[in-house]
């Protein structure tokens, strides 16, 4: 997709990049069970297909969380990145919301923009959308961490 590396001193003009939409990825109900296992969230609109079919939803939803999560996985192909890193790691979120459900089998990919960077420090907004509605399900602007070397070793 549109993994860009550009050197650390260039890495201030990339602020408003835009980059290509991500590839699609499948909610499907096999990755929202082990999801409400793993946080404990059992809440029946994400579990019981018969019980949410009966909801203005129609079925079994994400929860807001996994397609959150999922974040890394839908921009691991997009981004501007110095040259030379080793790892990224999560800074913080800012001004996450969750702006329509994900049914169970629907699929979703991201689109990001740079907001601002440095050679240590990008800040992204992502907007998540549902194939063929262009519905966006979920926003946020986050910052990560770009490591020239491995600190521990």
């Amino acid at each position: 997709m549109a993994l860009m590396m550009v050197k650390p001193e260039e890495m201030e003009a990339q602020a408003g990049t835009k980059l290509p939409p991500g590839e699609w990825f499948e909610i499907d109900q096999e990755r929202i069970n082990p999801f409400a296992d793993c946080t404990e969230d059992h809440q029946f609109i994400h579990i019981d297909e018969a019980a949410a079919a009966q909801t203005p939803f129609g079925g079994t939803i994400a929860h807001g969380f996994l397609t959150l999560s999922l974040m890394t996985k839908l921009c691991s192909e997009n981004g501007v990145y110095p040259e030379g890193i080793v790892m990224g790691v999560n800074y913080g979120l800012d001004k996450v919301r969750f702006l329509n459900p994900v049914r169970a089998g629907k699929r979703v990919r991201a689109h990001t923009e740079t907001e601002c960077a440095c050679a240590q420090r990008q800040k992204e907004s992502v907007c998540v959308y549902k194939n063929k509605t262009k519905e966006c399900v979920c926003a946020v602007s986050y910052t990560h961490l770009t490591l020239p070397t491995t600190p521990y070793v």
